[in-house]
């Protein structure tokens, strides 16, 4: 089991970066696929990015493709996802998520907003 905590969410402008963390608690982090959703205020959540266990792998959702990129660092049990050129669009609660076989395991959540 693992417990997820995002950070580094923050007011910003358009065209700026942020830096997200998210550090697992618990053991077998590399067990886990590890994923960033968010959800915008009324609207469904969403899917961002995706990494694969050993990071070999990423899938992004069309909508950050070529500006977000996801990353992990197995020995600190932690998953990144650096956002640039962050549109208002952007602006939105993202959740880390720790994902191993039908197991799923969120954070609280960190608040991302983009001011035109």
């Amino acid at each position: 089991q693992v417990q997820p905590v995002e950070s580094g969410g923050g007011l910003v402008q358009a065209g700026d970066s942020l830096r997200l963390s998210c550090v697992a608690s618990g053991r077998a982090f590399d067990d886990y696929a590890m994923g960033w959703i968010r959800q915008a205020a009324g609207k469904e959540r969403e899917f961002v990015a995706v990494i694969s266990r050993d990071g070999g792998w990423t899938h992004y959702a069309d909508s950050v493709k070529g500006r977000f990129t996801i990353s992990r660092d197995n020995a600190k049990n932690t998953v990144y996802l650096q956002m640039n050129g962050l549109k208002p669009e952007d602006t939105a609660v993202y959740y880390c998520n720790a994902v191993r076989s039908n197991t799923n395991y969120w954070g609280q959540g960190t608040q991302v907003t983009v001011s035109s």
